[in-house]
């Protein structure tokens, strides 16, 4: 997924704001079914710590913040998050689309099933729903930038302890791939956060908002 240029349609120019490319970030191909996997990874969809709520996080901050550089980067990672809520999307998929009814009740995917089939629903391992209440959007750069580091840092635990307790390297590969773009993440926040406060005084940059307390950028 990624910015699209001008195109034409009707004899009008339009602008396209994202051209997709029907291909995954990253090949995932899993050959044997596993509802246990499944469960496990399903938390990197909806869970407290996973690739929908960080996607609606950076996208959601990005309006509020005063600098363009960014907020650039707010939707560049905003927008590869989406690839990667894509991608958790395809693992789990592919681990449950040929369970029998047998496997679905012995690793008690039988719960789940009962709700969606073998549908995609974002939730968490525990089988908590996604929430809007998992991220937060708050309107001040310097808070928000803070935000974003620990959830990226959240992320990799999360893919940590999914690559502890799953062994199939069908499923490891591309997570050790997810997990590799979190740090990648947090080294770009970093970045981000460091440009922020050198743009501020550096007696008060914990203590101002510069999107409105204009006196401090």
């Amino acid at each position: 997924m990624e910015m699209g240029n001008g195109a034409h349609a009707l004899g009008r120019s339009v602008l396209i704001m994202f051209s997709y490319e029907k291909r995954l970030e990253y090949p995932i191909k899993i050959t044997k079914p596993n509802a246990q996997i499944a469960q496990v990874i399903m938390s990197q969809y909806g869970g407290p710590d996973g690739e929908l709520g960080a996607s609606m996080r950076y996208l959601s901050q990005r309006y509020a913040v005063p600098y363009r550089e960014v907020a650039g980067l707010l939707t560049d990672i905003g927008t590869e998050e989406l690839s990667h809520l894509e991608m958790v999307a395809t693992i789990v998929h592919q681990l449950t689309k040929d369970l029998t009814m047998d496997e679905i009740k012995e690793y008690g995917f039988d719960k789940y099933y009962v709700d969606h089939t073998l549908g995609i629903w974002p939730q968490a391992a525990g089988g908590v729903p996604f929430s809007s209440t998992e991220f937060q959007s708050k309107g001040d750069i310097i808070t928000d930038l803070m935000e974003d580091l620990a959830a990226e840092q959240k992320a990799r635990t999360t893919y940590d302890n999914i690559l502890r307790l799953v062994h199939d390297p069908e499923v490891c590969d591309p997570i050790r791939f997810l997990r590799e773009r979190e740090i990648v993440h947090f080294q770009r926040f970093g970045e981000a956060l460091r440009m922020v406060q050198e743009r501020l005084d550096s007696k008060n940059f914990y203590a101002v908002n510069p999107g409105f307390d204009k006196n401090s950028r």
